[in-house]
């Protein structure tokens, strides 16, 4: 009779909490597209309400400029800064789970820097290329990178302190490639590679959106898939094989989603970083930390909001001079990564 008791009352505990969790996803739906709704709108160009409906949904509006301001100048950004946050976040919460490091983060440890690297070596070396290429060139530095801080930090009760020290190594010795690469290139192609390295949404086309969109399409749905083994390999790796689980290649599997949406953001937006490295935290104060299936989504949402409210004020904060989005989620990131630091140090 007790444990029927006790498995009614768990039961009521999951129903509560995944409420709860729809609950969140919709909050976080309604401010995603309140901030949305407020990038097609204003500007230096203000766009009223009804105009932007009529734009998006293809009917003639008011004013002819309105329908050309909203489809071809805005929507293309602010889509692609969504599309980038809800990838980055993703990315970020698997190498959080992966790792068992809260520290963790595809620009922290990185997986950015050697993306990239090699992006910017395939506009300064072979600008020929089409930009649909860059993405893959992209994963494929970011993939390199994620390779060598698995090998390299390992797993155990010191990983966490030698996974942030390998990360930050990588990242200065793909930095100081990355300068090297600027340093000999032409001017034109350089400038191109220096507008893409300040993480920056702004310019950006339909072109760009279809670039990214199949790579979050595809990897995000993956990752979701994937939480019940990301949930076992944090209760260790003798615990993992000891409830069946294939360790390697679960984490092989999780490694390859978490740098292919790393990669693909910073190839299509730069390196707009703390992203993967707040969404997380964040998401974890409302929903907690156990259950990735209800974290995962979460945090996504969250990164993506992060990146679409910062280029809504980089481009209206002091317009008519914009921002890079990227140079403002460094300026609330870097403070909150250095809090984070000091709360692990006083434990």
């Amino acid at each position: 009779m007790i444990t029927i008791q006790n498995s009614k009352f768990k039961i009521q505990n999951l129903i509560l909490g995944n409420q709860s969790v729809t609950r969140i996803l919709l909050l976080l739906l309604l401010f995603t597209l309140a901030i949305l709704g407020m990038s097609l709108s204003l500007g230096n160009y203000p766009v009223p309400p009804a105009d932007i409906v009529k734009a998006v949904v293809g009917l003639p509006t008011q004013d002819p400029e309105s329908g050309f301001v909203v489809v071809t100048l805005r929507l293309p950004r602010v889509l692609i800064s969504w599309l980038v946050g809800v990838g980055l976040a993703t990315a970020g919460t698997i190498l959080q789970g992966l790792t068992r490091n809260p520290l963790a983060d595809p620009g922290i440890v990185g997986v950015n820097a050697g993306a990239a690297l090699a992006a910017v070596t395939l506009i300064v070396l072979f600008p020929a290329v089409p930009t649909m290429y860059l993405p893959l060139a992209a994963f494929g530095g970011a993939f390199v990178v994620g390779c060598l801080i698995y090998l390299l930090a390992g797993t155990g009760e010191k990983s966490p302190l030698r996974l942030v020290l390998v990360g930050v190594s990588l990242a200065a010795i793909m930095g100081a490639f990355t300068t090297l690469m600027l340093t000999f290139g032409k001017i034109t192609d350089v400038t191109r590679a220096l507008v893409w390295l300040a993480g920056s949404v702004a310019g950006k086309s339909w072109e760009q959106v279809w670039q990214l969109l199949p790579w979050i399409l595809i990897f995000v749905p993956f990752a979701l898939l994937l939480t019940r083994e990301l949930d076992t390999l944090q209760l260790g790796d003798l615990v993992a094989k000891g409830l069946g689980s294939r360790v390697t290649w679960q984490r092989s599997k999780l490694l390859l989603v978490s740098v292919a949406l790393a990669g693909s953001s910073v190839a299509i937006a730069g390196t707009i970083g703390f992203v993967g490295l707040m969404a997380p935290h964040l998401a974890r104060r409302l929903v907690g930390s156990s259950i990735h299936q209800n974290l995962l989504p979460v945090a996504a949402l969250i990164g993506g909001l992060l990146v679409a409210a910062a280029d809504f004020l980089g481009r209206t904060l002091f317009s008519p001079t914009e921002l890079p989005c990227g140079l403002l989620t460094a300026a609330l990131g870097a403070p909150y990564f250095f809090y984070l630091l000091y709360q692990r140090r006083q434990r």
